[in-house]
């Protein structure tokens, strides 16, 4: 699988997910991010790599590039490579059989087929057979990790998926825009009305008591509104470390959308 040149971008937590089933099955895939990625649940994200320079998720290690060159040559020694590229600069010196747009942006910014010989995108605002080649349905449920070859995934309703019984109130959103201080780490047992941190002097407090699963990096900049954190009420400090099942569930919608279309390709 490693003449398979994979391109991901983003890495936050669903991205990672994918980036980490597809390690598993032999392909390394290289993955993009912004410069300040706001990836909350950095403990299981490839993107903070950005901000380390290195990082590990479940024993699949990535490491921060600078060049496309450096990419491929990390991706050929079996290290994921981070590339800090948001506007697709580098497209064409890696020039990846597979493209997979995993920012869960929720709308079509201009993606379309001609990014590659196979082009993925994952969540709702993607046209299957029309914008991308397949879509990857992203909403907790029934058809989570379905694969979509013509037509779209489900719209995004606003409305975060169950967890342990909540779904609002386990976020934590910035209150007004500024500088996020933090005073809680991931990983923290936090009860209801507690801060985990503040913005320009603004608390933020959880909502309910539970583990603090994730939260944006000490000191970046954040919108007013913005999710930047959310609490697990499932008292599972491990679930802190570990891919979701959202995330895994993905990832095979992923994959096997990567085969499915190779095996079309194939047969005509």
């Amino acid at each position: 699988m490693q003449k398979e040149r994979v391109l991901i971008k983003g890495a936050g937590d669903l991205a990672s997910g994918v980036a980490n089933r597809l390690f598993q099955c032999g392909f390394v895939p290289i993955m993009t991010e912004l410069a300040e990625p706001l990836v909350v649940r950095r403990t299981v994200s490839f993107a903070e790599a950005v901000y380390q320079g290195e990082t590990t998720v479940e024993g699949v290690k990535a490491l921060r590039v600078k060049t496309a060159d450096e990419a491929m040559a990390w991706r050929e020694r079996g290290v994921i490579p981070v590339l800090v590229d948001p506007d697709d600069r580098s497209l064409e010196s890696l020039n990846p059989t597979y493209y997979i747009e995993a920012t869960i942006r929720k709308r079509n910014d201009g993606l379309t087929m001609d990014k590659a010989p196979f082009v993925i995108a994952l969540g709702p605002g993607f046209c299957a057979g029309k914008d991308v080649h397949a879509v990857v349905e992203t909403k907790r449920g029934h058809d989570l990790g379905r694969v979509i070859y013509a037509g779209y995934a489900i719209a995004d309703t606003g409305i975060p998926g169950e967890v342990g019984g909540y779904r609002q109130e386990r976020l934590l959103r910035a209150p007004v825009a500024g500088v996020f201080s933090a005073c809680r780490e991931i990983g923290d047992q936090v009860a209801e009305g507690e801060p985990v941190g503040t913005v320009e002097g603004q608390p933020v407090k959880a909502q309910i008591a539970g583990i603090v699963r994730g939260l944006v990096k000490d000191g970046i900049s954040v919108t007013a509104g913005l999710k930047i954190g959310d609490v697990d009420p499932r008292l599972e400090k491990a679930y802190c470390y570990t891919i979701s099942d959202k995330a895994r569930a993905i990832g095979g919608g992923v994959l096997e959308a990567m085969l499915h279309l190779a095996m079309l390709r194939k047969a005509t």
